[in-house]
C-alpha cells in the first residue's frame, strides 16, 4: 500500500495542537503494521510463509515553516521546482526531502517532504499571531493542497490513498474529484478526511473563491458554499471518499446538533455510513514515567513503590512552582490550551468553591492561549494564595512534572474530540476529573469504590454543580490511601499505545479503497 499523509503540522518538526501528535506518530505505526513480518500458516505438517505483499511506502508532506525544527537533520533539496496554480498566478514551490527511520523489523519506507515557499510559510506563526489569523490563510493552504498533489508527480509516487487532516487539507479531496478527476495519475487514488476539531472550519469570503481554481458551479450549498463563504472543512466532508474523527463519542456528537456539529451536523448525518470514530494513541516513548528525564523519580507499575516515587515528584512540582511543599495535600493539575473549549469559565467558578473548603488542596495550571482566560486565572491565583499557581507559555519540563506530581488531572471541557491530556495523566498515575463529552467518555471509566474499578471521576452532566460534585468526590477519595493506590494502578494499567488505532486505520484504508475500486 502507498499512503500519503497530508497535515499542516507534525511532531517533532512543528506543533500547535494534538493534530501534530497524530501526524507524527500514526504514519510509523501504520508502516510497522503493514510492513511487519508476514504471518505463518499451517499447510499439512509444514509451516509455510505467506507470500509477502508489496512493501508499504508512506509519505508525509508538510509546509516548511520558518519555525520548523530541522536542526541536525539531513535535509536534501530536490533539483528543480514545482509551479503551483493559485488563482490566476503560478507560485513556486521547492521540495525538501528527509528520509525517515522505519520501525525496527519492518519493510517499507517512510519519507517526509517539506513544501518550501517563503511568501506563504516564512512567518512568525503557523496560522497567525497574537493579533489574529493571517487573512490569506485560504491562499496559503490552497497552495499547500495543490502542491501536495503535484508533489506526488514530482517524486513519481502514485498514492493508493491520501489521508488528509483537518480544514487546512480539505481541498485535497475536492481537487481529486474536480481538477484531477480525469488525471490518469490519480485515477485509483482514494481519500480519507479526518476531523480533529469541527469547530475550526477554514471560512473565507466568497470573493476569495477564484483562488481555488474551481468553477463557480462548485460554489453551491451542496458543495463548497457555506452561508456565502468558502468552507475548507466542508470541502473535505463533501468530497472525501470516507471520513473519520478522533473518538467514537465525538463521531456521534458532531451529528447530533449545532452545539457539537457547528453547522456541519446535517452533512455529517447524511454521511454517517462513511464516518468512523477512532481514538488517537499516545507516544509512549515521549510519555514514559519509567524513563522520563524531566521528572525527579522514575516509576512504573513494576516499581517497588510507585507511590513514594510520585510523592517525590509532587514535592518537586510544588518546589518548582513555589507552592508549600506538603505531599499530604491533594494536588490538582491542568495542562491545557487556554481556550473557551477547555471549560475555563467553569474552572474559575467552581475551583475556588472547592479550594475554600479548608482541606489545603493545591492546583497548578499550565497553558497558553487567550489573554482574557489567562487574566482570569491569574486573578484566581491571587484569590487563593498558597493554593493556586498559574504558569503560561510552552514549558515542556513543567508539563511532565505536573503529570507526574499531581494527584488529579482536571479537564472540564465543553467538548473534547479526543483529548491527549487525560491519556498522559493516566499513564503517569494522575487520576482524571472530567466532563462527559467526546474522547473523555471513551477513555475514562467512572470510579466505583465498592468494586474498586474505574479510572477517574466523570461529571454526570455538563453543569457547574455536576463538575463540583465530581471534584468533591475525587478529593474525598484522596483521603483514602488504599482507594487512591487502586485508582492509580487502574489508570497506569490502561494501554493507549498507537497499535490498536493503527490497526483500525488500516481496516478503514482498506474499506475506503474497496469503495473506490470495487
Amino acid at each position: 500500500m502507498k499512503l500519503l499523509f497530508a497535515a499542516s503540522e507534525c511532531v517533532p518538526f512543528v506543533k500547535t495542537g494534538g493534530l501534530a501528535d497524530v501526524a507524527g506518530s500514526l504514519p510509523d505505526r501504520i508502516l510497522a503494521h503493514l510492513g511487519g513480518a508476514p504471518k505463518k500458516k499451517k499447510t499439512g505438517r509444514a509451516k509455510e510463509r505467506k507470500a509477502r505483499p508489496e512493501a508499504p511506502q508512506v509519505l508525509t508532506v508538510l509546509p516548511k515553516y520558518s519555525s520548523t525544527r530541522l536542526t541536525r537533520l539531513s535535509l536534501e533539496l530536490l533539483p528543480g521546482r514545482m509551479l503551483i496554480p493559485v488563482g490566476a498566478e503560478l507560485e513556486e514551490a521547492l521540495v525538501w526531502r528527509l528520509a525517515g527511520k522505519k520501525p525496527a523489523g519492518t519493510r517499507g519506507s517512510h519519507t517526509v517532504y517539506f513544501i518550501d515557499n517563503e511568501k506563504y510559510f516564512d512567518r512568525e506563526g503557523l496560522y497567525g499571531t497574537a493579533q489574529g489569523d493571517y487573512p490569506d490563510n485560504d491562499e496559503r493552504f490552497i497552495f499547500y493542497s495543490r502542491a501536495a498533489l503535484e508533489l506526488c508527480k514530482f517524486v513519481d509516487f502514485t498514492p493508493d490513498l491520501i489521508h488528509c487532516h483537518d480544514w487546512q487539507t480539505g481541498f485535497i479531496p475536492a481537487y481529486l474529484k474536480t481538477l484531477y478527476r480525469t488525471d490518469a495519475f490519480f485515477n485509483r487514488t482514494a481519500s480519507l478526511f479526518t476531523i480533529h476539531n469541527v469547530a475550526y472550519q477554514g471560512l473565507f469570503p466568497r470573493e476569495r473563491f477564484p483562488l481555488t481554481g474551481l468553477d463557480w458551479a462548485d460554489f453551491t450549498p451542496d458543495k463548497l458554499e457555506y452561508f456565502n463563504q468558502v468552507c475548507f472543512m466542508k470541502a473535505g466532508l463533501v468530497y472525501a471518499d470516507k471520513l473519520s474523527t478522533v473518538s467514537p463519542s465525538y463521531a456521534r456528537e458532531i451529528q447530533s446538533g449545532p452545539e457539537f456539529g457547528r453547522g456541519m451536523e446535517g452533512l455529517l448525518k447524511d454521511r454517517s455510513k462513511d464516518l468512523s470514530g477512532i481514538l488517537n494513541g499516545l507516544d509512549r516513548a515521549e510519555w514514559d514515567p519509567a524513563h522520563d528525564p524531566r521528572i525527579l523519580a522514575g516509576y512504573s507499575l513494576k516499581s517497588k513503590d510507585v507511590f513514594s516515587a510520585r510523592q517525590k515528584c509532587k514535592k518537586d512540582l510544588q518546589a518548582a512552582v513555589r507552592l508549600p511543599e506538603d505531599p499530604s495535600v491533594p494536588l490538582i493539575g491542568m495542562v491545557s490550551r487556554l481556550d473557551p473549549q477547555k471549560g475555563f469559565d467553569r474552572v474559575v467558578k467552581v475551583l475556588p468553591q472547592v479550594l475554600n473548603e479548608g482541606n489545603g488542596t493545591q492546583c497548578v495550571i499550565l497553558g497558553s492561549g487567550q489573554k482574557d482566560i489567562e487574566d482570569s486565572l491569574r486573578a484566581l491565583a491571587v484569590r487563593c494564595p498558597g493554593q493556586v499557581r498559574v504558569e503560561t507559555g510552552f514549558q515542556n519540563d513543567l508539563a511532565h512534572k505536573i503529570y507526574a506530581g499531581s494527584d488529579f488531572f482536571f479537564m472540564p471541557s465543553q467538548f473534547e474530540p479526543c483529548g491527549l491530556g487525560q491519556m498522559i495523566a493516566m499513564r503517569y498515575g494522575s487520576v482524571p476529573i472530567v466532563t462527559p463529552t467526546g474522547g473523555l467518555l471513551d477513555t475514562i471509566t467512572p470510579w466505583d469504590p465498592k468494586a474498586g474499578t474505574g479510572t477517574g471521576f466523570v461529571a454526570l452532566e455538563m453543569t457547574d454543580a455536576a463538575v463540583k460534585t465530581a471534584l468533591k468526590a475525587a478529593l474525598k477519595t484522596a483521603r483514602d490511601p488504599a482507594a487512591m493506590r487502586k485508582l492509580v494502578r487502574n489508570c497506569m494499567s490502561r494501554d493507549f499505545s498507537w497499535d490498536s488505532p493503527a490497526e483500525k486505520y488500516i481496516r478503514l484504508y482498506e474499506s475506503t479503497l474497496q469503495k473506490v475500486r470495487g
